[in-house]
């Protein structure tokens, strides 16, 4: 089975494709995302001819903190995705559906371990600066998370926000001009845990690159990350993660050539 994080791992907007060779040597990209009536999120073609291999070489879960709304926004190249896990774990969706139980299982961990997502927001809200916060989201009744001016956002700001919510059995992650703020229980780990039991899946290959992925790239047999990203940034590594020099969408069609030829290797020697 293969778990990957979609944005900034295997997905790219405009701003993040990195595309700094010569505009004649770029590659040919492909749409993937449509939001308000505009082209949002790409990767090259080379790497969606290998992702459309590999859902079909292996069981594929797209593993994101969008919300479902967001992710089915999201038109991968490839069969459909029996599995995928949205909202950071919240929720488990099976053949395109949210799987109560599955819910259920969430709930009750997000009320047993953490301090309540209202405290959390109004905490956020009454700290940030009008002058730098362009809006305010919660995902879901699960998370919130805040998108900022990021060149006006102070240095420390966001260490003190995750300092006071560790204390609240929350964690922060910034990732480009979003900061979320997770209930630790809330891991894509435990969801792709579920996945895998389900599937019978008896090894997981994942990929990621931001904090917020660090759980899922350590539940991994082997796991995969790009040249950016917090987890770059952080120098954040394991012993079975490759970290990769590529960034940007140069880095997704690494990763998902990585993965499809740890894929179909495994493929040969359980055959």
């Amino acid at each position: 089975m293969v778990a990957s994080d979609l944005d900034r791992t295997l997905v790219y907007s405009a701003a993040a494709l990195a595309l700094d060779m010569p505009d004649t040597l770029a590659p040919r990209l492909l749409c993937v995302e449509v939001y308000q009536h505009k082209p949002l999120s790409y990767l090259t073609e080379r790497a969606a001819g290998l992702l459309a291999d590999l859902a079909r070489t292996a069981v594929f879960v797209p593993t994101t903190t969008r919300t479902r709304e967001q992710y089915g926004r999201i038109r991968l190249p490839g069969p459909p995705p029996p599995y995928a896990i949205c909202t950071n774990g919240g929720h488990l969706l099976v053949d395109g559906e949210s799987d109560p139980d599955w819910q259920r299982r969430v709930r009750d961990s997000l009320d047993a371990g953490c301090a309540p997502l209202a405290a959390v927001r109004e905490h956020m809200l009454r700290a940030a600066d009008p002058g730098w916060l362009l809006k305010e989201r919660v995902a879901e009744d699960l998370f919130a998370y805040l998108v900022v001016e990021r060149d006006l956002l102070p240095d420390t700001w966001v260490k003190d926000l995750a300092d006071w919510a560790d204390g609240q059995g929350w964690t922060v992650s910034l990732q480009g001009r979003k900061i979320y703020a997770v209930p630790k229980p809330l891991t894509k780990s435990a969801a792709v845990a579920e996945a895998a039991r389900r599937a019978g899946a008896s090894r997981v290959l994942t990929a990621g690159d931001s904090l917020l992925d660090a759980d899922l790239l350590l539940a991994g047999d082997a796991g995969w990350r790009p040249g950016h990203g917090e987890l770059a940034d952080t120098g954040w590594s394991a012993p079975h993660v490759t970290a990769l020099s590529e960034r940007g969408a140069a880095a997704g069609e690494a990763i998902v050539e990585s993965l499809l030829r740890e894929a179909r290797a495994w493929v040969r020697m359980t055959a």
